[in-house]
């Protein structure tokens, strides 16, 4: 997937207003509007320039968008995958894409807007109710375990008299309920948009993610976790005791043991309602041979152990 430089191929500054976006724009589609240009690739070039204004013109789009390329030197057609989280701490409305829906553009567009981002969650059966809000979260997968109450801030980008894109804060205290999964929603009444006319105010929802963990993959409701062991631990087998996120446990580790033994703990995973399980990875880790003693032991296992462990690769 290529990254996308929307100000080059609108040809305005990053600090561009508003009204200097809609005039490129406009500038560029009387240039290659298919039915009227004689330009090369009009059609192609209408799309990009339609696709970098839907996201300039739009301030919040515009605002996360800034977010993920400030300080990270991204090039246009250069190669790009979004890092986890980009998105995280931004407040999204409801208002949708304005009628440009995530396929009519590129791959890059509906990687970072065709999911959750706009998404029209409003209850239009009430014409005053608030707006309903939107934005993800990155929690720590010791929240899931525990459950837990956090203070975030999440930013709201909206346009000021200047027609420049700003970001607003908005504190908030969440209770992060026990066993809460990636890609699971908390509703949080009453804090989205404000209603009209004495209307009841819209709700937020907040999608949850995890941060990545130094330790630990997620995978739905499964963890998986690399577990160390000596050579005469796995050879011989052994019970050794360590740590998971709900608490230390013991584990036996069977005889003969190799590398990539998937051990499972039940259960042990996500707490939700339907528990996920825990997975360990043995991890057979020799010792290392830096002393004359550990390299007299190593050199008696070479000439004592028929061992080859090529046998099956070997013509």
């Amino acid at each position: 997937m290529e990254f996308k430089d929307y100000y080059k191929t609108l040809g305005v500054s990053r600090d561009a207003t508003a009204e200097e976006i809609k005039k490129a724009f406009r500038r560029l589609a009387r240039k290659y509007h298919p039915d009227v240009s004689k330009e090369k690739n009009a059609e192609l070039r209408m799309q990009e320039v339609n696709e970098a204004y839907a996201v300039l013109s739009d301030p919040e789009k515009r605002a996360a968008y800034d977010q993920l390329g400030q300080g990270r030197g991204f090039q246009a057609g250069s190669d790009f995958q979004p890092p986890p989280g980009w998105d995280a701490g931004f407040e999204f409305s409801g208002k949708g894409f304005d009628g440009a829906q995530a396929s009519d553009f590129s791959d890059f567009f509906s990687e970072l807007f065709g999911k959750n981002m706009g998404a029209d969650t409003r209850q239009t059966h009430h014409r005053m109710h608030g707006e309903d809000h939107h934005a993800k979260i990155m929690l720590d997968l010791e929240d899931s375990y525990q459950g837990a109450s956090r203070s975030m801030t999440l930013r709201m980008p909206q346009l000021d008299k200047h027609g420049h894109t700003i970001l607003t804060e908005h504190n908030l205290n969440v209770r992060i309920p026990k066993g809460v999964h990636a890609g699971q929603v908390i509703r949080l009444a009453g804090q989205g948009g404000p209603g009209m006319a004495g209307g009841t105010a819209g709700d937020l929802f907040l999608a949850v993610h995890f941060k990545p963990h130094s330790r630990y993959q997620i995978e739905k409701k499964d963890v998986y976790a690399a577990l160390p062991v000596a050579p005469w631990e796995a050879a011989l087998g052994a019970t050794v005791k360590i740590r998971v996120p709900d608490g230390l446990v013991e584990v036996h580790i069977p005889e003969n043991s190799q590398t990539g033994r998937k051990l499972r703990l039940k259960e042990r995973g996500i707490p939700a309602t339907t528990p996920g399980d825990l997975y360990l990875m043995l991890e057979v880790v020799l010792p290392p041979a830096t002393t004359q003693k550990a390299r007299d032991f190593y050199q008696t296992m070479a000439q004592e152990m028929a061992f080859n462990p090529r046998k099956n690769i070997e013509g």
